[in-house]
């Protein structure tokens, strides 16, 4: 069977013999419409605010690109309502939400935003830190009702604490030097190592038994894979050390929600700070009946135990969210299109 890259380069070649691309961007929003209308494709991409859902598939059907972002899942069916599809462009680096095995089989060609924002959500990976470990947030609803008590509000240092990196890529080495400039002790587990970049940043690898059992605080960087879905269950928060914080800025599905409200309910866990979690492409939904008094769907009720904790902050999937990141998004991406539409495939997944 034809890798993807090979594939990729057929379909180009013949595409520059015969048409112009088709494009069709999905899950647009403003910005990215301005952003687009200043770049090479303009006025000839088709842009939709909705997802790619069966109803979306059709307009897209004689389109030789598509580009998504995370809400946007595409497998061997959706694909095949595409016949003409040679390529994806998500603009996220994950890719869990894309077949790409299905893709690889059709021929069709992934490409995706490896680095766009490491500092970004390293960035925000520390202020939902630094809000749980001072209690930023609860001494802020307090001051908006005219509650200026010191009571409740005691937090810790970060300084000689100990910071445990789970996913030491390039947004986890961002937050490990954010740690250390904190003066932070700093242990890291990765399956990939280098023993250059923990001497000079200061860091340790060690086995996730000893990143559990040693950090104050837990932040994970790591992938959604098979093997790294709910990393963080019942077994893993029981080996952690009693009140850590657990911090989540990759993928809800890395944490099983459920353990994590009886963690939290025990003080085994002290407090989590999310920025992702399980079924958040429900909650754009189902969000009303989160704080209603209606039942939320099974999947949504942990979450809603979640949102009732003063020791819990999330935020909407927005560590991302910076102009600076979401320029060097839609710049990559476009760049991915076009470098395709050379014959000159670039940021290929799964090749």
């Amino acid at each position: 069977m034809r890798n993807v890259a090979a594939a990729s380069q057929e379909q180009t070649i013949d595409w520059r013999r015969s048409q112009v691309m088709k494009i069709a961007f999905f899950e647009v929003q403003d910005w990215e419409r301005e952003l687009i209308a200043r770049s090479p494709l303009a006025g000839r991409a088709q842009l939709h605010e909705g997802c790619l859902d069966e109803k979306c598939a059709a307009l897209a059907g004689g389109c030789d690109v598509v580009s998504v972002f995370v809400y946007c899942p595409i497998d061997g069916p959706a694909m095949d309502r595409m016949p003409g599809l040679k390529l994806i462009a998500t603009r996220s680096t994950g890719t869990d939400h894309i077949g790409l095995e299905a893709a690889r089989q059709r021929g069709i060609a992934v490409c995706n935003v490896p680095e766009y924002g490491a500092n970004t959500v390293a960035e925000h990976t520390f202020g939902l830190i630094l809000a749980l470990s001072r209690k930023i947030f609860l001494a802020y609803d307090r001051v908006r009702s005219d509650d200026f008590r010191l009571a409740g509000l005691q937090g810790f240092d970060l300084k000689e604490k100990t910071l445990g990196v789970i996913g030491a890529g390039g947004i986890g080495l961002h937050v490990i030097r954010i740690g250390r400039a904190l003066s932070m002790e700093v242990l890291a587990y990765d399956v990939k190592q280098s023993a250059i970049l923990a001497e000079v940043l200061g860091f340790r690898y060690a086995p996730l038994e000893e990143v559990y059992q040693k950090s104050d605080v837990i932040s994970l960087h790591a992938p959604l894979t098979p093997a790294t879905r709910h990393l963080i269950n019942r077994e893993s928060l029981a080996k952690m050390k009693r009140g850590a914080l657990i911090v989540n800025t990759a993928r809800g599905e890395l944490i099983d929600t459920e353990a994590l409200v009886e963690a939290l309910d025990s003080g085994q866990v002290g407090g989590a700070g999310l920025d992702v979690f399980e079924g958040e492409e429900a909650v754009k939904e189902e969000s009303v009946l989160l704080r209603g008094d209606r039942e939320p769907p099974p999947e949504l009720r942990p979450l809603r135990s979640l949102l009732q904790r003063d020791n819990v902050i999330i935020t909407p999937h927005m560590g991302f969210y910076s102009r600076e990141a979401l320029r060097r998004i839609m710049d990559t991406t476009i760049e991915n299109i076009l470098a395709f539409e050379r014959g000159e495939p670039r940021n290929v997944v799964g090749r």
